[in-house]
């Protein structure tokens, strides 16, 4: 199917891919706008993906586009534009000024022994053959300068949609479906697997009949994806506005069991007390009510009793978990190196999971509030009282408390206070000069002791006062 663009469609794609089109058809090439480009286009969403389909080879492209850079065996050309990708721009594109965009030559594919890579490209003649090795549907649209146009028209009035594969249609009927055979999409790259959940997620489609008994067929075909790859694309469920959704589509999809399996324990695992859902279930609530969209917090969120079905003891009433949150902790760590989160990434989830059970009580005195600011880290606070936040709601608890909202001040206060000898009004050199020491042990015992008597509150932590009590010192 091909139809002409309507005028608010054209006015919102960015000016520099007029600029390539121009250029291309002038050079005597074909040249098409393709997959999330076009997607968001009618979605009326901020065009920001701008990847490009050409009859042009590479080499082709380049006498085109000289500043361009190429230096992969996809056919993929890189090239750097000034204008925003978005019309209007936002505030960030205005400071960020340049756009990445890709255009790759039409290209056939054959073979895919690693479930992820062709064995073997050859360049393509058609965009209708190139559009038939897309995966979904509504990623396999193509906007370009119609052939049948006439030489009166400017090229945005020659600008048409090409929809093969019914894309349009499941854009409004909010479907993601597979292009051509799904078993066969899903064979060729098994990141297709994790991408189909993610589509869905972000864009809160379903994920049509065939397709999804395809993912659930082809599963385990994600062990030969790197886990940095499915990282990426689990983050970007968990930052979408459906995360739990998202989770639990990947576990309906079979997918989970070779990402999270540890996280499928608490299927069905009931709890005591003030709990009214199994632990799964309110691990998905707690996700789902997290504030922060932060992948990393909201993974700790999703992750946060992952300890519960390895120290659960008792039933009914009387079960327990007794230091979950210190096994949770090490399963996190296990679960971190497998989706190869970087060093800081790790330490932040740990430190997240291992604290999360922190005590909430108006008789705490200032050091418990500066041992738990101490634990956590000032700078993982608001992360923390988040997943705090989180964990309330999806127990079936009140967003907040009155003690909660006390301790918020508690910390604000205590934070005031310092953390450490570094945080004195006074150093090293004072101590030496006012009692005239040498450089040595002394000078660090008698900075300690200061310390120690400003945590007690039995001086200010105000250069003025701890230099009179050095003086005393004397």
């Amino acid at each position: 199917m091909r139809r002409p663009l309507t005028n608010s469609e054209t006015k919102r794609i960015p000016s520099p891919v007029f600029d390539i089109f121009d250029k291309f058809s002038s050079a005597g090439y074909e040249i098409y706008l393709v997959g999330g480009g076009v997607r968001d286009l009618l979605l009326e969403r901020r065009v920001h993906d701008c990847d490009f389909t050409t009859n042009a080879k590479p080499e082709e492209i380049q006498k085109i586009i000289p500043d361009c850079f190429y230096d992969n065996v996809f056919g993929t050309v890189g090239i750097t534009v000034e204008e925003p990708a978005s019309v209007p721009p936002s505030a960030a594109e205005l400071r960020r000024g340049k756009q990445k965009y890709e255009i790759t030559t039409y290209r056939t594919e054959q073979g895919y022994a690693d479930k992820r890579h062709p064995d073997k490209v050859e360049w393509g003649t058609s965009l209708e053959e190139d559009l038939k090795r897309r995966e979904f549907t509504i990623n396999a649209m193509a906007v370009g300068i119609s052939n049948k146009a006439t030489k009166q028209q400017s090229n945005k009035e020659k600008l048409e949609l090409i929809d093969n594969f019914n894309g349009q249609e499941d854009l409004k009927n909010k479907i993601i479906r597979a292009v051509g055979n799904p078993d066969e999409r899903f064979s060729e790259d098994a990141l297709r697997l994790m991408r189909a959940i993610r589509f869905a997620t972000q864009l809160g489609f379903l994920i049509e009949t065939e397709t999804f008994k395809a993912i659930q067929k082809n599963s385990q075909f994600i062990k030969r994806i790197s886990y940095e790859r499915i990282k990426d694309e689990l983050f970007k469920i968990l930052a979408s506005d459906y995360p739990s959704e998202g989770i639990t589509l990947l576990l309906n999809a079979e997918l989970l069991q070779y990402i999270i399996p540890e996280l499928i324990k608490g299927y069905g695992m009931n709890q005591a007390h003030h709990h009214i859902y199994d632990v799964w279930t309110h691990s998905l609530l707690s996700l789902k009510n997290c504030s922060l969209k932060d992948p990393l917090v909201r993974l700790a969120t999703l992750l946060h009793d992952v300890g519960k079905p390895i120290v659960a003891k008792g039933e009914g009433e009387k079960r327990t978990f007794f230091n979950h949150e210190v096994v949770g902790a090490a399963i996190a760590k296990t679960i971190a190196q497998r989706l190869k989160l970087s060093k800081k990434e790790e330490e932040k989830l740990i430190i997240l999971i291992r604290w999360h059970q922190f005590t909430v009580d108006e008789r705490q005195t200032d050091s418990a509030i500066r041992r738990f600011i101490k634990n956590v880290g000032k700078e993982n606070l608001e992360e923390m009282l988040a997943l705090r936040v989180g964990d309330r709601l999806g127990g079936g608890a009140r967003e907040t408390s009155w003690r909660l909202e006390k301790f918020k001040e508690r910390l604000v206060e205590v934070q005031k206070q310092p953390f450490s000898v570094t945080d004195l009004k006074i150093n090293g050199n004072d101590v030496m000069k006012i009692l005239n020491l040498k450089p040595g042990p002394q000078v660090g015992q008698i900075l300690n002791q200061i310390f120690e008597e400003v945590v007690e509150k039995k001086v200010e932590n105000e250069k003025e006062a701890l230099l009179k009590r050095l003086q005393k010192l004397k």
